[in-house]
């Protein structure tokens, strides 16, 4: 008889003005339980890097996907979420038997899916994708900020926080701004552009 493996499936980063949004798919080992597994949003940055470096390690599968700016606006943010959920689930080495989801919305996938509300607070391996999700996003808004340190993006994570906004009104919209988005679309319209 073959194992139940159990797939957790989360994204990270839909409600930023900038970047793209990630998602991770993760199969834990029952053999190789990971203590302090929770909500990454729980969590703090310190604590869900070290948590990220064991799920690499002692998951049976994992894998990381996102979805373009591009595509955010082109198919709107729900879609794209779960375009990168789609993208990190087929990027797994292993099968899974079963797909658990967080949220209320599933990808359209060939394998047995379910969404679970609150579930990366509620299933370990949820909690776990939550993580990588949480910190592949994370480590991609420090290389943005690399690129741009005028505009913050290590502090802020491309939140709409009054920080990121003064520096829209300041230096303008960049390529890695999410166009569709509403204080992105009203800085465009006042012509503040960075290109």
């Amino acid at each position: 008889m073959t194992a139940h493996l159990i797939c957790g499936v989360d994204e990270a980063g839909r409600g930023p003005l900038a970047g793209a949004v990630f998602a991770a798919a993760v199969i834990l080992d029952p053999a190789k339980p990971i203590k302090g597994l929770a909500d990454s949003k729980k969590l703090s940055e310190k604590k869900r890097e070290d948590l990220a470096i064991q799920i690499k390690t002692n998951a049976l599968a994992w894998a990381i996907a996102s979805s373009s700016v591009e595509e955010i606006d082109e198919i709107n943010i729900l879609q794209a979420s779960l375009l990168a959920m789609k993208r990190a689930i087929e990027g797994l080495s292993t099968l899974p038997t079963e797909v658990l989801v967080d949220g209320l919305h599933c990808p359209v996938i060939s394998l047995p899916i379910r969404a679970i509300v609150q579930g990366d607070s509620k299933e370990p391996s949820i909690s776990a994708a939550s993580i990588l999700a949480k910190t592949a996003r994370d480590e991609n808004l420090y290389e943005l900020d690399k690129l741009y340190p005028e505009y913050g993006f290590a502090k802020h994570k491309g939140y709409p926080t009054p920080l990121h906004m003064k520096m829209l009104e300041h230096h303008g919209v960049l390529s890695i701004h999410r166009k569709s988005y509403a204080p992105v679309k009203k800085m465009i319209i006042k012509g503040k552009i960075n290109e």
